[in-house]
């Protein structure tokens, strides 16, 4: 039986639990530069003192334009390297591990922080937002029509993920996380909803899949062998003719062979669609992508530690990862610890062991 505080071994990484955070737009760079600073710092090492085995920051623009909002952090400089580098080495120093997911927004990039007043859809050129670009010229709903991507500008998009990565080794990050999920440019290739090319890059799934497996292997080529990749899906689109859960298997069949070493299986994002949300709801879907022989993580309305290790005992995945509910308890596994008997494993700070959570009997 598989525990929430086993480690985890990817490649040369082992993780100190199955306790990912998962990666959440924070939207605080506000110099719009892309540089994090004391908010990531705060944010990410709450949940390094909290315990969590993997921290995976924020979706972390390969250049400027890929960027969801003017607000969000990059990877595109040394003053970006410099600066994770600092947030990297503290969330070590609590023995977290730290990967970083590498993102391009494609049509959803340029878009005003979902919580700015009297502000919404798409930041106006004259506003400081850009141009963006697509598969196809087919908008969002409620965003700026994107143009469709040239092969330069595909060109463009795999050497910038691979410059990254670079940067992200040189920052100190143990893993990579490449964003294929909720409607962004590596999805939007994937899906035939936002994807209608007639060119190599559309069509079948081997031609919409084509960009995201050129993306990954310009950067397994220059991550290091002994660090692990992982790639973020969304496994469905919630509606008909879009992107399929057997799809998504097929994926994560072909990133397994072009090294990827875990998938983290979300849903949704690409298209306006009716999504039956509820406790655990996308759990089945992390269990169904692990048919195809990788590793998984499931997320998802995840906020009990029963229900955390329910998931692994079931064999729906090896790794759970929690959002909302991290935002809400930065020390969430401490408490989980408590709750499932496994205070042994917690990892608290010296400093707050005098806070520590009291033994909890078993109900008999």
């Amino acid at each position: 039986m598989v525990s929430l505080f086993d480690p985890l071994t990817l490649r040369g990484l082992t993780i100190p639990n199955r306790i990912f955070l998962a990666p959440m737009c924070q939207y605080q760079c506000e110099q719009k530069d892309g540089v994090p600073r004391d908010w990531h710092l705060v944010h990410l090492g709450a949940r390094a003192t909290g315990g969590f085995g993997l921290i995976i920051a924020e979706a972390t623009g390969v250049v400027p334009e890929g960027r969801i909002t003017p607000q969000c952090p990059g990877l595109w400089n040394s003053e970006q390297q410099e600066a994770w580098k600092h947030i990297v080495d503290f969330c070590h120093s609590q023995g977290a591990a730290m990967a970083i997911q590498l993102a391009h927004a494609g049509r959803k990039a340029s878009t005003y922080r979902g919580f700015e007043a009297h502000q919404s859809g798409s930041v106006p050129l004259d506003d400081g937002g850009w141009e963006t670009i697509a598969p196809s010229a087919v908008a969002f709903p409620g965003l700026a029509t994107p143009r469709e991507a040239t092969a330069g500008d595909i060109a463009h998009v795999v050497s910038a993920f691979a410059a990254a990565a670079g940067r992200a080794d040189a920052a100190g990050f143990d893993a990579i996380e490449l964003h294929a999920a909720h409607g962004y440019l590596l999805f939007e290739f994937l899906s035939p909803l936002s994807n209608h090319r007639t060119d190599g890059y559309g069509g079948d799934l081997a031609g919409r899949s084509r960009l995201l497996l050129e993306v990954t292997d310009a950067v397994r080529a220059v991550w290091p062998e002994e660090k692990p990749l992982l790639v973020r899906i969304s496994a469905t689109e919630w509606t008909d003719g879009g992107f399929t859960v057997e799809e998504a298997t097929e994926v994560a069949r072909m990133l397994g062979e072009h090294g990827v070493d875990l998938i983290d299986v979300s849903s949704g994002g690409n298209v306006v669609a009716r999504i039956p949300s509820g406790p655990g709801y996308q759990v089945k879907l992390a269990r169904a992508v692990r048919e195809a022989g990788l590793p998984v993580s499931a997320v998802g309305l995840i906020t009990d530690p029963a229900q955390a290790q329910a998931i692994l005992d079931e064999g729906s995945a090896d790794a759970i990862s929690l959002a909302r509910v991290a935002l809400r308890e930065p020390s969430w596994p401490l408490r989980a610890a408590a709750e499932l008997d496994a205070d042994a494993m917690a990892r608290y700070p010296d400093s707050y062991l005098r806070g520590r959570w009291p033994a909890i009997e078993p109900v008999h």
